[in-house]
């Protein structure tokens, strides 16, 4: 039996594409657990979170850019100002934007991982898996 990733984040206003992704993950079966946010803010309440002083610490954030209240864009301000051991290992950001400038700003943001178009297939996860979490394939 292969190695499991702890938690998967999906921050999602939609909650059709959050189901969806939960189900490409799941047939993958990386992870123990997959949480959803909704927004920017209930994500950063979600890292901040304790059970017993312990952070959730998911292993991989998937970000939308495009969100009401706060956007992704909003949230990576938010992120980058949060404690080493509440944050992830990996962000990779979402998105259904064609334009290549938000490539490049998610780029220079510093704490963006990886690039997505959405919807994340199962090739997507396991190219993710392989190059951040090699041990897990």
């Amino acid at each position: 039996m292969k190695k499991k990733l702890n938690c998967i984040l999906l921050v999602d206003d939609d909650e059709s594409c959050n189901e969806f992704h939960q189900l490409i993950i799941e047939k993958t079966a990386c992870t123990e657990k997959v949480e959803v946010a909704y927004d920017g803010e209930e994500a950063l309440a979600f890292l901040k979170s304790s059970i017993n002083g312990v952070h959730p610490e998911p292993d991989i954030i998937f970000l939308d850019i495009n969100m009401p209240g706060m956007n992704g864009w909003e949230f990576l301000e938010e992120y980058k100002k949060l404690e080493g051991e509440i944050k992830s290992k990996i962000v990779v950001m979402l998105t259904t934007s064609l334009n290549p400038n938000d490539k490049t700003r998610a780029e220079k943001t510093g704490c963006v991982d990886g690039f997505r178009s959405k919807f994340l297939s199962i090739k997507d996860v396991n190219e993710i898996l392989l190059k951040h979490f090699p041990e897990y394939i």
